[in-house]
């Protein structure tokens, strides 16, 4: 994976098949984010199959074969669609391009994988979640900040071994690199990428539901800005929200634009976890100034400090969990319920927040 632009994130680890050769077989469609390539590399390390890639770009599909030798190139989008064999399609689409996708992954009998954020609209989860009923088809989502990361994994055992309690607050960093030449036109289209809250606030308030055992949650308070990006007038380069669950959890969170550039990868992101005995940090993609390395995890409880770096020793049990799932119709790796909630939560911070870009860059 690149360290210095999240575009091109793609983690890797070694392979722990939990279906056969052929048992699984799955297609990429929609390579306008890079993420396809980590959520390829956790389902193939997992075992699946990747028969088919399709994308109406043919560089794209070049780099995509040069990652994945022997993946058939389609001719469209259909020829992947009505392959019997093809049980999963993965896809990265313009994120307003999403939902639509998946309607129609949905209703050729396909369970549905796409990378965050799921939705642009409300009226696109609307739809999804009568297609998911109908069809009985799951609509899954790559929340890769805490799917495919190695503390983030291992904090969320850590919170079921009790190490902490009950959980009372999240509080969540989540910076990011611009890199502003490097990113396509709909990067910097409102519309098409739906806002910094629906987009990259995803990651936050999917985990804030998942270590704080929400079902549910209001948001308080939201603000978004474009501070400094007057270049690019429909951009949002912060945002932050406040929430609370269902069961009385909170969480505040943060999302910018800002990473600078003398930082060795392309965002600090950290999470602090509170529990009734104890508490959480996690520094996921650097301890600054000291380790440009990953997965640091530091914890204190009852019996002391503790640390520890878990980079290559957790893996990313969510891919072999969803290919069972898919195959025996359970819900270990992700509720629908959990993708559909965390979605409306981002949708709803994004409508109702407070817009601080100053005059003169509105």
């Amino acid at each position: 994976m690149s360290r210095k632009d999240g575009m091109n994130y793609a983690p890797k680890h070694e392979a722990k098949p939990v279906v056969g050769p052929g048992e699984f077989v799955i297609a990429a469609i929609a390579l306008d984010h890079g993420h396809i390539y980590g959520m390829c590399n956790g389902l193939v390390e997992a075992g699946a199959q990747l028969k088919w890639v399709y994308d109406p770009d043919p560089e794209k599909v070049k780099a995509f074969i040069a990652a994945y030798p022997g993946v058939r190139v389609a001719r469209s989008a259909e020829e992947v669609l009505e392959d019997p064999e093809v049980r999963l399609v993965a896809a990265a689409a313009v994120p307003s391009e999403r939902g639509p996708l998946g309607l129609r992954v949905m209703a050729h009998g396909k369970d549905y994988f796409t990378d965050k954020a799921p939705f642009t609209a409300m009226g696109q989860l609307e739809a999804a979640r009568l297609q998911s009923e109908k069809t009985t088809r799951k609509y899954m989502c790559y929340f890769s900040e805490r799917l495919h990361v190695e503390s983030a994994v291992y904090a969320g055992q850590l919170i079921r071994q009790g190490a902490i309690g009950r959980v009372l607050q999240l509080i969540g960093m989540g910076p990011h690199r611009l890199n502003a030449p490097s990113r396509p036109e709909w990067f910097f289209q409102r519309e098409k990428y739906g806002g910094i809250l629906c987009d990259i606030g995803s990651h936050q308030i999917e985990q804030f539901l998942y270590y704080g055992n929400c079902r549910d949650a209001k948001v308080l308070h939201s603000k978004v800005a474009n501070y400094n990006n007057a270049d690019y007038p429909e951009l949002e380069d912060f945002g932050d929200a406040t929430l609370v669950g269902d069961n009385g959890t909170t969480q505040y969170f943060r999302v910018d634009w800002f990473t600078p550039e003398g930082l060795g990868t392309w965002g600090d992101g950290r999470t602090i976890i509170m529990g009734t005995e104890g508490y959480i940090e996690l520094r996921k993609y650097s301890d600054i100034a000291r380790s440009n390395t990953p997965d640091h995890v530091f914890w204190v409880d009852g019996q002391g400090e503790h640390y520890e770096q878990v980079a290559g020793k957790v893996g990313f049990p969510f891919f072999g969990e969803l290919i069972l799932d898919c195959l025996e119709r359970t819900e270990l790796a992700m509720t629908q319920a959990h993708v559909f909630k965390a979605a409306e939560l981002c949708l709803q911070a994004q409508s109702q927040a407070l817009n601080l870009t100053p005059d003169t860059l509105r």
